[in-house]
């Protein structure tokens, strides 16, 4: 991206305020949920990722964070809410683990025989490996261009982009005095909310932790702090699959609320 490019004019920003007339509007136009599949983080969420909203996991390494986002990807595309762009920024997207979270949906979500099932869910989620901050501009801006263009509806459309994380792409550009860096961060934030309100998707991302004043806290700063509508911090029982969700940030809810749940075995 040329940072010296005209910059967008305020009516093309991300809306970053509403009103009660704004959320009855969102209400009306199907503004929901997209399940995680994880049962402790859809009820701490009220029903799991909001659309029209950005939502952060972090956590510290091997807590979860990717197995959230392979859980919600073979959630949302089993249940034929749409299609699922998953950006994979470090080789972890995994196609086995996806099909052993398959094996194990309710029976009430089997409708179909289990390669049939594999094959339709598996075409369902676009996985692309981005590994620099350049490739995400050009795929987000793929993206816009994509969804500008089309017409669709239902199963045919992409209803969850998943950035797995998004903090391995933006910390090297943002360290020491880099305020080209920090200008290219603040960039992403606003397409990633521009995408998810313009065209009802639900964004979500993953962040590292990074040491802090007595305890470990999420990478990216100050700056990216404000940028998630949700901020989910994961925490897993040493030797265990039992996992914490806790909210660190939540256009709703108390910061601090809590609940337990538990990953199939690997």
């Amino acid at each position: 991206m040329d940072m010296n490019e005209e910059q967008p004019h305020a009516e093309d920003r991300c809306i970053l305020w509403s009103d009660g007339m704004q959320l009855l509007k969102d209400a009306a136009e199907g503004k929901h949920f997209l399940p995680t599949g994880l049962e402790g983080i859809d009820t701490l969420l009220g029903g799991g990722l909001r659309k029209g909203q950005l939502t952060e996991i972090t956590g510290q390494s091997s807590s979860g964070k990717t197995q959230v986002c392979l859980y919600s990807a073979a959630h949302v595309a089993a249940r034929h809410m749409g299609l699922v762009l998953y950006l994979d920024t470090s080789n972890s997207f995994s196609p086995s683990r996806i099909a052993h979270i398959l094996d194990e949906l309710p029976i009430s979500l089997i409708k179909e025989p289990k390669d049939v099932r594999l094959k339709r869910v598996m075409s369902s989620i676009i996985c692309e490996s981005v590994f620099d901050i350049f490739a995400l501009f050009e795929v987000l801006d793929r993206l816009e261009v994509s969804l500008n263009g089309k017409v669709t509806n239902g199963s045919n459309r992409i209803c969850l982009l998943i950035i797995d994380s998004v903090s391995s792409l933006l910390a090297p550009i943002i360290g020491g005095k880099n305020s080209q860096g920090r200008s290219m961060m603040i960039s992403v934030a606003m397409i990633l909310k521009k995408l998810a309100h313009k065209h009802n998707l639900s964004v979500l991302v993953t962040n590292h932790m990074v040491a802090g004043n007595g305890a470990p806290k999420p990478a990216l700063g100050e700056s990216w702090k404000a940028v998630p509508h949700i901020r989910l911090m994961i925490s897993r029982d040493r030797g265990s699959n039992i996992c914490t969700a806790t909210a660190l940030k939540h256009t709703l809810l108390a910061c601090g609320r809590h609940m337990k749940f538990q990953f199939l075995p690997s």
